[in-house]
């Protein structure tokens, strides 16, 4: 498993000083590009094959939220890698090992120049070392939403939603659903699948539905055709 060691800092927390869903995902993210860096087939190295790993989905469990000012260890591993498809685990757990919380992660192998899905080649299958994959309840791969979805604002991409791949980085699609969360709950668990991919000067219009123990946000094209698809499951704000 590659690792890299933290401290949860200010920025990164909610009003009640604990680490925040959106900065967990980042952790995330960072791990996996960091295991990438240091390999030698990072960002500079895809930009060069004209090469991207795309993510599919995300499934993202706090187990307990880390607050402000604890020490973590962050980790992430493959676990498979076929046809033109990559999965890959996390973790974050604290330097004794108790765990904060996990994840699980489907990400495509594209050309970037025709934005079409390549096969991964062999050489990169042998510098990525595939792991036994954590024991945790795998959610299915396609989202269900409900049909009675609100409709609620409409957001214009900046050049700040955007990542090294020049399109709304999936973090921020998270940014914008959390935007829903109801006063007095908070996120214990995230399903997100990201359909296409939405470009600077887009327009996503956000449609939702708040239920007790559940957020469903769909992240729109003016068409009515979904960026992306995310569920927040919840508890209360106090626990945990």
């Amino acid at each position: 498993m590659y690792t890299f060691d933290s401290r949860i800092r200010y920025s990164e927390c909610d009003r009640e000083g604990r680490l925040t869903l959106e900065a967990l995902l980042n952790y995330f993210q960072d791990a996996s590009t960091f295991h990438s860096e240091d390999l030698g087939v990072g960002t500079d190295y895809l930009k060069k094959e004209h090469r991207a790993w795309v993510i599919n989905n995300w499934q993202i469990v706090f187990v307990q939220t880390p607050k402000l000012g604890d020490h973590v260890v962050i980790g992430t591993f493959p676990y498979e890698m076929r046809g033109f498809l990559g999965s890959r685990n996390f973790v974050m757990d604290s330097p004794d090992g108790k765990r904060y919380a996990y994840a699980n992660t489907l990400w495509t192998y594209m050309d970037t120049d025709r934005m079409l899905p390549v096969r991964v080649p062999e050489y990169l299958q042998q510098i990525y070392v595939n792991e036994p994959r954590l024991d945790m309840d795998y959610a299915p791969r396609k989202l269900a939403m409900p049909s009675d979805l609100l409709e609620g604002e409409t957001i214009l991409v900046r050049p700040y939603h955007l990542d090294t791949n020049q399109h709304v980085n999936n973090g921020q699609y998270i940014r914008m659903a959390m935007g829903h969360l109801p006063q007095g709950k908070r996120v214990r668990e995230l399903r997100a699948e990201f359909k296409k991919a939405a470009l600077l000067g887009d327009t996503i219009v956000t449609s939702f539905a708040v239920n007790p123990d559940c957020v469903y946000v769909s992240l729109n094209d003016t068409e009515g055709q979904p960026y992306a698809l995310v569920q927040l499951y919840l508890v209360e704000e106090n626990e945990g």
